[in-house]
């Protein structure tokens, strides 16, 4: 199983919670779903007319008979073995060591991920690096972050040395994988309990990765379990399973992607146990995984925390929790949730941008790409559908392997159109026309994984990125509150400086998919202000009108941030800014080689992007107003060039007209 946070390490969802985020509001109104089982019905494979669920199959004298006929799984297995092998005779986790927060894994010179080996930092390296910063001093907290992925990566090789014991029968691995389980039954205890972002654990700082970890150790149990002596495997229940589930059951009492993984761990502990009480709490508890479906997953069928990293991230954690349900007999008490899981992995393809890059909300620390073939994936046992197939029939995988998927049959599956839509539940608007596609993100449902970005937009036209998104970094690094979740790392408005804050749904004003125009309010954008934006699509020409009002009558600094992946052609006029960020927030300090210029009613420039496309952006505004024009941070290490716009007054009203140029002579 892979997950898709920033790490992409198999089997760890890796710290994907900002410590201080847990602001939102813990109770939610159920999302009206009334026929999810039929929803998105071409984009489905049905079992059988109305059953979307599959009944998963594990056959392992199939898969010796596969190993042994073709050559290439035969490869594949010894290449798993080979890596399996070196893992077990060069690693071993250690009582002393002490797992921290993933996201404080990373480079201070940008906030990128380190990147990570099994050469132990202090004792077999001196430094580390990411792609970006060759020579990273090791820390404390690296250090920690180090453990942490090492521990994941631990519990997934229990797994796979388990694996290869089904299959092989090499007894070796069996006894390596329980000597594992062992040890950590041994010696939970002496990890100490902390409660440092939002629950308690003991072999990982935050109980999402310790979910993840229990998880891969309860698969290994399962298959062990035909191995294993019943006293040994209770003695595990007792001491080390037991102990974790009641310690993940004692945090998130909240809707939230986190509790999503908490509830999938502790349910598959209940299933491998036949525990009543255990199962009741993950799956029926008010905090459990139906009610995360139904208060979480909004009537678009998008998770409401908006980000797209964390609407997969939470369908994978129900794939997960589906598949070992459905093993174990409980798929047709899981039938409507089942429909309902599989549409939040189907939905995000109707928002993809023409080159299938997803729109970038929220605190999205990489882009993301439709469909989402990870998950698809991983869902093909359980949930499948064309496109999962038929990735499926061309990935090697331990599940491939045990569980062929069906023969292709008919035409090869095709992504749904992407037209105009108002997803209206989820506070997103999408308009396409005239050579445009635009993502507007008019508002939130919660503060979690929120940033100051209502009334933000992004672009595309044609297959090229006008302006988008950045997302942010690891959440250790001070780039991540100091400037990514900040107003001016988004294309959004500003009151001296700052965004929206707190997070709220805003207002929708009007949608029009025939004349290609929506229009949102915030009238509580910030303290003293409010703000309103209308985009509208006329011909080939893209026209964005954003207004900001003072609500005390005082004139105040007014401003526009727009970041482009273009270079802009500056006219005369222009000098250097070197006090552009003197008295003014702390993401001002972030943009480097910034000048300056005052217009008055108008201003043009020629946008030249990388294939030679050019695009002409004019903005209009009342009066004297000064444009900045730098280089701002994007996803690390990319930079982009970027203007804000800035007047003073009680009212200002932000005119962006993008006309295509077409390609340089």
């Amino acid at each position: 199983m892979k997950y898709l946070l920033l790490l992409l390490l198999p089997g760890l969802a890796v710290a994907a919670t900002d410590p201080g985020e847990d602001t939102g509001p813990f109770f939610l109104p159920a999302f009206p779903k009334p026929d999810p089982i039929h929803a998105f019905a071409d984009m489905k494979t049905y079992s059988a007319p109305g059953r979307v669920w599959r009944q998963p199959e594990e056959d392992w004298s199939g898969a010796r008979r596969r190993i042994s006929a073709d050559p290439v799984w035969a490869k594949w297995l010894s290449d798993r073995r080979a890596e399996v092998d070196d893992w077990m005779s060069k690693c071993r986790d250690r009582v002393e060591w002490t797992a921290g927060w993933g996201h404080e894994f990373v480079s201070p010179l940008d906030g990128s991920f380190l990147t990570w080996t099994t050469a132990v930092p202090g004792k077999e390296v001196a430094f580390l690096s990411s792609p970006s910063d060759p020579h990273v001093s090791i820390t404390p907290k690296i250090f920690r972050g180090w453990v942490l992925n090492f521990r994941g990566r631990h519990a997934v090789k229990i797994h796979d040395a388990a694996r290869l014991w089904r299959l092989t029968g090499d007894v070796h691995y069996a006894e390596w994988a329980a000597g594992q389980l062992d040890f950590y039954a041994a010696h939970l205890d002496e990890w100490a309990l902390r409660n440092i972002h939002y629950g308690p654990s003991r072999l990982t700082e935050q109980p999402l990765d310790e979910a993840s970890v229990l998880i891969q150790l309860t698969e290994a149990t399962r298959l062990l379990s035909d191995w294993v002596a019943p006293a040994r495997r209770q003695m595990w229940f007792e001491r080390l399973f037991l102990p974790e589930a009641e310690l993940l059951n004692q945090s998130m009492h909240r809707i939230h992607n986190i509790a999503c993984w908490q509830r999938s761990a502790t349910a598959q502990v209940a299933l491998l146990y036949n525990d009543p009480a255990l199962w009741r709490t993950a799956v029926d508890g008010p905090w459990g995984l139906r009610q995360q479906l139904e208060c979480g997953v909004t009537s678009d069928y998008l998770w409401f925390e908006q980000s797209s990293a964390y609407n997969e991230f939470a369908a994978q954690a129900f794939v997960s929790f589906f598949t070992a349900a459905a093993m174990a007999g409980r798929g047709p008490s899981l039938a409507n949730e089942m429909a309902i899981g599989e549409n939040l992995f189907l939905a995000p393809d109707f928002l993809r941008f023409p080159n299938g890059a997803l729109p970038n909300p929220a605190d999205n620390s990489r882009l993301r790409y439709a469909p989402l073939a990870n998950t698809l994936l991983e869902a093909y046992r359980v949930l499948p559908t064309p496109l999962g197939l038929a990735i499926a029939r061309k990935t090697r995988t331990w599940e491939t392997l045990i569980d062929p998927p069906a023969a292709a049959s008919g035409a090869p599956p095709t992504l749904p159109l992407v037209v105009s839509h108002d997803f209206q539940s989820t506070r997103f608007a999408l308009l396409r026309a005239g050579g445009w596609q635009v993502f507007f993100h008019y508002g939130q449902l919660t503060a979690s994984h929120a940033q100051a970005e209502a009334l933000n937009f992004e672009a595309y036209y044609g297959d090229r990125a006008v302006t988008t998104d950045p997302g942010t970094v690891g959440y250790g690094s001070p780039l991540h509150k100091g400037y990514y979740s900040r107003g001016l790392a988004q294309n959004v408005l500003l009151l001296n400086g700052e965004g929206e804050v707190p997070a709220q749904p805003g207002d929708l004003l009007n949608f029009d998919s025939i004349h290609a125009t929506v229009t949102a309010a915030q009238p509580f954008y910030c303290p003293g202000a409010r703000a309103q934006r209308n985009l509208r699509i006329e011909g080939n020409r893209l026209i964005d009108t954003a207004t900001i009002t003072t609500t005390d009558g005082k004139a105040q600094l007014l401003g526009l941030a727009l970041h482009l992946q273009g270079h802009a052609v500056l006219p005369a006029g222009f000098v250097p800014a070197p006090d552009f960020a003197a008295d003014r927030p702390e993401p001002f300090r972030y943009w480097r080689d910034v000048v300056v210029a005052t217009f008055r009613g108008h201003a043009e420039f020629r946008m030249v992007y990388p294939d030679g496309f050019m695009l002409q952006i004019t903005f209009a505004v009342p009066g004297e107003f000064r444009i900045f024009y730098g280089s701002a941070p994007d996803a690390p290490p990319a930079r982009n060039e970027a203007f804000y716009i800035e007047t003073k007054g009680t009212k200002a009203i932000f005119t962006t007209d993008f006309t295509p140029l077409g390609l340089r002579p």
